[in-house]
């Protein structure tokens, strides 16, 4: 079968959002920390949502543990994570502009790493890094947007899931509470509730929806 053309891929994303709303989406650019259960399924969510550039971090590469609740398969195994994801983007739209860099961000890097981008999806594993980023970010650009991940583990209600502004630069989704351990280890269907929350605010706030 052949690769259907950029103009195909338009015509239906207008069917499906109507031009307006397109048209935003694909001018569009969001950056994704941390290639994870959140930030795998943050990238494929905003990809068939057809916002126009991702750019992707992430220093590990896909391993077996990953595979219960991250966008991988046992054919990516032993890879960097950006490559991999970057090439399953590419299998949902060829036609996405997507960039990435396989390194490890640290409080020296990351404010030079995403100042190109308004909205950055936070989705580092652990406590400490998702308060570095957070606070590198908002510290060089105070208008920046974060849009961040915190409580999302085991077979919880999903209902438990919210998106809220902590303040102007941050939103917060998850329980806010759940830790890996105290509820089991992360499971797919309750990370991609939070990632998909990460992903819904970010397009709301490239439509102009400020609110949750």
């Amino acid at each position: 079968m052949s690769i259907p053309t950029f103009e195909e891929f338009e015509r239906i994303m207008i069917e499906r959002h109507t031009k307006p709303v397109y048209d935003r989406l694909k001018n569009a650019s969001v950056a994704i920390a941390g290639l994870g259960g959140l930030g795998s399924n943050i990238a494929v969510s905003l990809a068939r949502a057809g916002v126009g550039t991702l750019f992707l971090t992430d220093f590990d590469r896909v391993d077996l543990s990953n595979l219960n609740r991250q966008q991988y398969t046992v054919n990516d195994i032993g890879r960097y994570k950006t490559e991999a994801l970057a090439d399953l983007l590419h299998n949902i739209n060829p036609y996405l502009n997507i960039s990435y860099e396989t390194k490890r961000i640290t409080e020296d890097n990351a404010a030079a790493t995403f100042a190109p981008y308004d909205i950055v999806c936070e989705a580092f594993d652990r406590a400490d890094m998702k308060a570095l980023l957070i606070n590198a970010l908002l510290e060089s650009d105070p208008d920046k947007i974060i849009i961040s991940g915190s409580g999302m583990a085991g077979a919880l209600s999903s209902n438990t899931i919210k998106t809220r502004r902590a303040f102007a630069g941050l939103y917060i989704c998850g329980d806010g509470v759940t830790d890996i351990a105290d509820a089991n280890g992360l499971m797919a269907p309750r990370v991609a509730i939070c990632a998909n929350h990460q992903a819904n605010m970010a397009v709301r706030l490239i439509l102009g929806m400020t609110d949750v």
